[in-house]
């Protein structure tokens, strides 16, 4: 495994992309649609600043009216998502997600539940 994304809760993705273009000259390099939100993917050398901005209610909208913008999940990618899976569950960390679903950029994902995480909400990506 190695670290994929921060995905990052934002009502503005498109400011944000500029203000970390700007800052980090990283690139925007995958943008789309997807369950509710606009999804921008800024690369920042092997990984990526996924930018969440909601666009009708859902998920990433709850969490900005209960936390405000900031950083909403880490990843960490796997050519193995099954396998993952099966060593979480070996652990007893609790799943949001019991099978694969499909993710941005069409990537199979599954999320672990922060209170067996250290409070930090993972995603679990398989490219």
């Amino acid at each position: 495994m190695h670290f994929d994304h921060a995905g990052i809760a934002t009502t503005d993705a498109d400011e944000l992309a500029e203000l970390y273009t700007d800052l980090f000259g990283l690139e925007r390099v995958h943008e789309e649609v997807f369950d509710g939100m606009r999804v921008v993917f800024l690369e920042c050398g092997e990984s990526y600043f996924e930018l969440l901005e909601p666009i009708e209610g859902g998920t990433i909208a709850h969490y900005l009216e209960e936390n405000g913008p900031g950083i909403h999940h880490l990843a960490l990618a796997t050519d193995d998502i099954e396998g993952a899976l099966e060593t979480v569950r070996d652990h007893d960390v609790t799943l949001v997600d019991e099978e694969p679903r499909p993710g941005a950029w069409g990537h199979s994902v599954a999320f672990l539940h922060p209170r067996d995480t250290g409070g930090i909400l993972l995603e679990l990506v398989e490219h």
